[in-house]
């Protein structure tokens, strides 16, 4: 930068040579001068910007375009007031005749030109070439060469004839359309976003036409002196100024690619669900690596990656304990080496410059991003997972979020390949049932939600050794709670593994996502998640299987909640301020049943405040379907809301054992047909005052 400085200092001094300066500097210098130091002061500038770190980081492309805008863009604004003030202080004092004023504004917004220019062309240059193949950032660095050869000819006075002249141009306009088509980071926008973008892209390409009309205008004053090889570099850089800019406001503006990331998020619950179903098609535990391993890298796009399993607990042999992808052995063992002993803190996964991390001070790596996260168990630690990625600063929170999950996943099923394995080699029916049983007990939560805004009791009984019942709770941002229940078609082991694979869609949509408008709206409401897991379970639900559900989204700090019914059981609700006792009536179909785009007509979401005191009971139809001891009878409905009037003044937990004994009386003891679930959730008298 020093040198830039330099340079276009020596470009002030011979251009004021020229003018009314030009005793005090020895006389008017050579022109080549000028333009040898115009030279070495755009290249130093361009060369400046071109290895500094990208101005992207993650994926804050609106803050990127608005720093252009404040920083560089206002600068515009800046040579307008410049070529005003020196016109208006010519006219008033005569300054006519002495152009040393003229050339000093001249000169610095020349040079604030070519900053402009630097700074928004490294700017394009990280748009475009966000999450880009490698071929596309060969073809970018060849356009690359290609202008710069192209302007600093023109700078230096070296003009071929028109008829090569026009093909080269356009030659060039046409390779920048056809890298300016490659702009992946819109499809990460919001509407609110896009809009955000393409009033900063206008903004910017002002800014430019700005600087142009400015040297349109004085390239005719008569007080110029300035070589006309520098009139048609100006030309030239600010006709591809104003193509980047139009071209990226242009692909914004037109182009709507949400679906884009829509169908990648398909793809990753697609990938989810492949893992789950593991088990069912009897897969091996290599296979179940190999997987794991191909999702992650196609789902962060890495460049490279490798996975390190400890064979003792992974279930898989010592030669097979250590898999590659796009990665040399050598280049492994060397980073496995500087990585021992210099582990990230607790919870840190992402390391953004491999350069900048301790033990590899002082190297140039390959590789510059790096994201590695362990394979947990529920008693063992299988191994570890290493993605890279060519440039730093690539990784970001969504990503990990997604691997996390496909990890768990994994894991969880090499955790049921190996009971199942055990159950295979005892040939024992009985024994592979209490092992799937053990698999739908770990999913089924065992600390409940703790808070000062409610209070939740539950009971879950299967009515053989493995069930189709399921519910889960997940704490999102804002103080909110996801509260989902279901039942699976049919018994046993089938049914149970179709509760695993609903609970993994359930963690993985609830997921945050990154097009949401505002903090609301980063989960999907209740009938837009019955929607995408229909969708999701299209691909793994047996024909004849349905699954019926309802998911709660509690905002307890706001005082309501909203949900949505798949076919599942009528909400019963007790009003503390009302002091009745009703159910809530709601449309909803079960997922599966219908299985194409036309099933979202038949969910509906429902809305309620509720108010201190309240009581919300959410069950299966186990419980109102559960028969008297002479086996015609059932509990019912009407008799369950009986139970509520009469106890809803108790806490959360003695008005479900109050319900249960009621049951166990019905039924005289005689074994259940179907599986029971009973959730009881009441919400405070005295709520907690909201945070400021």
């Amino acid at each position: 930068m020093p040198l830039t400085a330099l340079s276009w200092l020596l470009l002030l001094l011979s251009a004021l040579s020229h003018s009314g300066a030009g005793p005090w500097l020895g006389g008017s210098w050579p022109q080549w001068t000028t333009q040898l130091a115009q030279g070495a002061f755009v290249l130093g500038a361009f060369l400046y910007y071109r290895y500094q770190p990208s101005p992207l980081q993650g994926q804050a492309f609106i803050r990127l375009l608005r720093r252009l805008l404040t920083g560089p863009g206002l600068l515009a604004l800046g040579c307008i007031g410049l070529h005003l003030l020196e016109r208006l202080l010519s006219q008033d004092s005569g300054l006519n005749s002495n152009s040393i004023l003229f050339t000093s504004i001249y000169t610095l917004n020349l040079g604030l030109f070519v900053i402009f220019l630097a700074r928004t062309n490294y700017a394009w240059r990280a748009l475009v070439l966000f999450r880009s193949s490698a071929r596309l950032q060969r073809e970018w660095t060849i356009f690359e060469v290609l202008l710069g050869a192209t302007l600093l000819f023109r700078l230096v006075g070296v003009n071929p004839p028109n008829y090569l002249a026009i093909p080269i141009v356009v030659l060039l306009g046409l390779y920048g359309i056809y890298l300016s088509g490659h702009q992946k980071w819109v499809a990460y926008l919001s509407q609110r976003e896009k809009w955000r973008a393409v009033l900063l892209q206008a903004g910017l390409l002002f800014s430019v036409l700005v600087f142009v009309q400015y040297f349109r205008v004085t390239q005719v004053d008569p007080q110029l002196i300035a070589p006309q090889p520098q009139h048609a570099f100006l030309l030239l850089t600010a006709f591809f100024s104003a193509f980047y800019a139009l071209m990226g406001l242009l692909v914004t503006f037109f182009n709507m690619p949400i679906a884009d990331v829509i169908e990648q998020r398909r793809n990753e619950i697609l990938r989810l669900q492949r893992l789950t179903q593991i088990i069912q098609r009897g897969q091996t535990t290599a296979e179940v690596y190999h997987i794991l391993l191909e999702s992650a890298v196609q789902t962060v796009q890495a460049d490279a990656a490798w996975l390190d399993l400890d064979p003792s607990h992974a279930g898989i042999d010592a030669a097979d304990a250590t898999q590659y992808y796009n990665l040399p052995p050598a280049l492994a063992d060397a980073m496995r080496t500087r990585l021992q002993g210099h582990d990230l803190p607790e919870g840190e996964f992402i390391t953004n410059d491999l350069n900048a991390r301790v033990g590899f001070e002082g190297t140039s790596q390959h590789y510059r991003s790096l994201l590695q996260l362990p394979l947990r168990g529920l008693h063992f630690n299988y191994g570890m997972l290493y993605l890279l990625k060519l440039e730093p600063h690539t990784f970001d929170r969504e990503d990990l979020s997604i691997l996390q999950t496909f990890t768990s996943q994994a894991v969880l099923s090499i955790e049921n390949l190996e009971l199942v394995r055990t159950s295979l080699a005892n040939q024992r029916t009985q024994e592979e049932l209490k092992i799937a049983s053990q698999v739908q007990d770990s999913l089924i939560p065992k600390n409940l939600p703790t808070d000062n805004w409610f209070e939740i009791s539950s009971h879950s009984l299967a009515a053989k050794e493995v069930g189709g019942d399921f519910y889960d709770f997940l704490h999102l941002p804002g103080r909110r709670l996801a509260v989902i229940i279901g039942d699976v078609s049919g018994k046993g082991v089938t049914a149970a593994f179709h509760m695993a694979q609903m609970k993994g869609i359930f963690h993985s949509l609830m997921q945050e996502n990154p097009l949401a408008k505002n903090e609301r709206d980063k989960f999907p409401v209740p009938s837009r998640f019955m929607a995408q897991a229909n969708t999701a379970l299209t691909h793994c639900l047996e024909k004849s299987s349905f699954i019926t559900s309802s998911l709660y989204i509690i905002d307890y700090e706001q005082g309501g909640f909203v949900f949505a019914r798949a076919g599942h059981c009528h909400t019963l609700y007790y009003h503390a301020l009302r002091e009745e006792v009703f159910y809530f009536e709601s449309q909803g179909l079960g997922l599966g049943i219908i299985r194409n785009e036309s099933y979202e007509k038949h969910i509906k979401n429902q809305f309620y405040d509720y108010s201190p005191g309240d009581v919300m009971v959410i069950y299966t139809d186990g419980i109102v379907e559960a028969r008297g001891g002479d086996g015609t009878d059932e509990y019912g409905e009407d008799r369950l809301k009986l139970r509520l009037e009469e106890s809803y003044f108790q806490e959360a937990e003695d008005i479900k054992n109050f319900i249960l004994d009621d049951l166990n009386g019905f039924t005289h003891g005689h074994p259940i047909h179907d599986d029971q679930t009973l959730l009881v959730i009441k919400f405070k008298s005295a709520q907690p005052l909201p945070l400021a």
